[in-house]
């Protein structure tokens, strides 16, 4: 990036800042949601037409005219409705998009390596690390702004991690950050005994697995909806992975029929939230991915630096002081590592004092003119 680019991305920075801290936000509680793998251009314009009409491209047991009564529409904006219809139907009127670059806007991965650890320690620290190359590259040393919060005496022990992945353990740390992690095979502690415990045990030690120890998104959904009916963490993050597992699998019908079933997931999230005083109208949520893929008939399966567009990435927000925006093409680049900042801020911390060179929050508030 040049300096003149630098400078104004600089300036962009401070024209769009949080309210002063003399203005009180209404949020308390923010919520971290990650589809993995999950492209921006299906977000954004829907199903593929190439991946559903060519099977052998799109390795589909579906058939054709299956996937299309499902997922196409003629009309891009009606198109990506049939997938993601709370995305856009609520959200996109109630709070912000960021990544379309069909509209010149771009959401970018800062850490250069495109893939799941470094993504996840990217939007969670909120600065890449070069170090961390590899999936299996074991504990974290960076402190994340959820260990950050959790150190904090207002947010002790109102912290969690739940999640598909086993490696958020690492991701996390939980040893050093003592933040509760419920992922991987260990993603059911987060609920007491019980029935409901006991069932959801039996179906994961008998539902085949992807991954490893890693459940399906279904049962996470599940075990997020009980956990939550008796326990209420002012900051959450909830990380889903089918998205990312399929695509590798080369399976766009079922890539699509996660993506959906994701969308549903956190409609049906929002609406539970919405139904506990400790929540309702008191938190934003923020709904990513960790990284982005390939186009075209092979690298749309796969992602990194050998996959042309897989720093290319998606995020959303809406709460309660997130103004109504919906997609925003008037910015021409975020970040993932502006993630992280944002959380603290919208639960009125300031992350960047903590943490040297934490990029700065997301421009989701107006300048004091009212310009978006």
């Amino acid at each position: 990036m040049t300096k003149l680019r630098c400078t104004a991305f600089t300036l962009l920075a401070l024209a769009f800042t949080l309210p002063s801290t003399a203005t009180p936000l209404k949020t308390r509680n923010v919520v971290l949601i990650v589809s993995d793998g999950l492209r921006w251009q299906e977000i954004f314009s829907g199903a593929d037409l190439e991946l559903v009409n060519n099977e052998k491209a799109g390795g589909s047991w579906m058939s054709v005219a299956e996937l299309r009564k499902r997922y196409w529409n003629d009309d891009p904006i009606e198109r990506r409705k049939l997938l993601f219809p709370f995305i856009w139907n609520t959200l996109a009127k109630q709070g912000q998009l960021y990544g379309n670059q069909l509209l010149g806007s771009a959401a970018e991965v800062t850490n250069g390596l495109w893939f799941s650890y470094p993504g996840y320690n990217e939007m969670a620290s909120g600065v890449p690390d070069p170090k961390i190359n590899s999936n299996e590259f074991g504990p974290n040393p960076n402190s994340t702004v959820f260990e950050w919060l959790n150190n904090q005496a207002e947010f002790k022990s109102k912290v969690e991690v739940l999640g598909t992945w086993q490696t958020f353990h690492d991701i996390f740390n939980g040893s050093r950050s003592g933040l509760p992690i419920y992922s991987g095979k260990s993603f059911l502690d987060s609920l007491q005994e019980g029935p409901t415990k006991r069932l959801l045990t039996e179906l994961y030690l008998t539902t085949p697995r992807l991954e490893d120890d890693d459940p399906a998104d279904a049962l996470l959904a599940v075990t997020v909806r009980e956990h939550l009916r008796g326990t209420h963490p002012r900051v959450l993050f909830i990380g889903f992975g089918d998205t990312d597992n399929w695509a590798h699998s080369g399976r766009y019908d079922l890539v699509l029929q996660t993506a959906h079933n994701f969308d549903q997931f956190v409609a049906d999230f929002w609406q539970q939230i919405q139904s506990i005083p400790q929540y309702h109208d008191q938190t934003t949520l923020i709904i990513t991915t960790d990284h982005g893929r390939g186009s075209g008939p092979e690298l749309w399966k796969d992602h990194g630096t050998e996959q042309p567009g897989s720093g290319n990435i998606w995020i959303a927000v809406m709460g309660p002081d997130t103004p109504q925006l919906g997609e925003r093409h008037d910015l021409p680049r975020v970040t993932q590592a502006q993630i992280a900042t944002t959380i603290a801020a919208l639960v009125g911390q300031d992350y960047r004092k903590a943490k040297l060179g934490a990029a700065a929050a997301l421009p989701i508030f107006q300048n004091k003119l009212g310009t978006p």
